[in-house]
């Protein structure tokens, strides 16, 4: 009996040694704060990218964001986002680096939309 108590201990403290990962999709995280400018790519005949307003959104904290006066929350884990609440419930997007997201089409893939935090030299 001891010996058995004794493996299941060992085994236990074992187990706990290891980090666990907190979702399956990886860790937790937030994005940087401020406003995200989104955009399709252009053409070789006009701007090299076009303008898309109605997917502009500002994070105002660490899981809320804001577009169009109403707010919602988002969810970053590992390096996809997902919009989980407010206007843009659903869309996802890939964390290509700090501040530099790609929409997610419906296949998973990344997608032509592109959303950049903007700063005083790019707005």
């Amino acid at each position: 009996m001891k010996r058995a108590a004794s493996v299941i201990v060992s085994s236990l403290a074992l187990a706990l040694s290891f980090p666990a990962n907190a979702v399956p999709g990886g860790e937790i995280g937030t994005l940087e704060k401020g406003r995200y400018v989104c955009e399709l790519p252009g053409d070789a005949t006009g701007p090299a990218g076009r303008h898309v307003a109605e997917a502009d959104f500002t994070v105002i904290s660490a899981s809320s964001y804001r577009t169009g006066g109403r707010i919602g929350s988002y969810l970053l884990t590992g390096e996809f986002v997902i919009m989980t609440s407010g206007p843009h419930r659903g869309q996802r997007f890939h964390r290509i680096s700090l501040g530099f997201l790609r929409g997610v089409e419906a296949d998973g893939s990344d997608g032509k939309l592109r959303c950049i935090l903007a700063t005083r030299n790019n707005s």
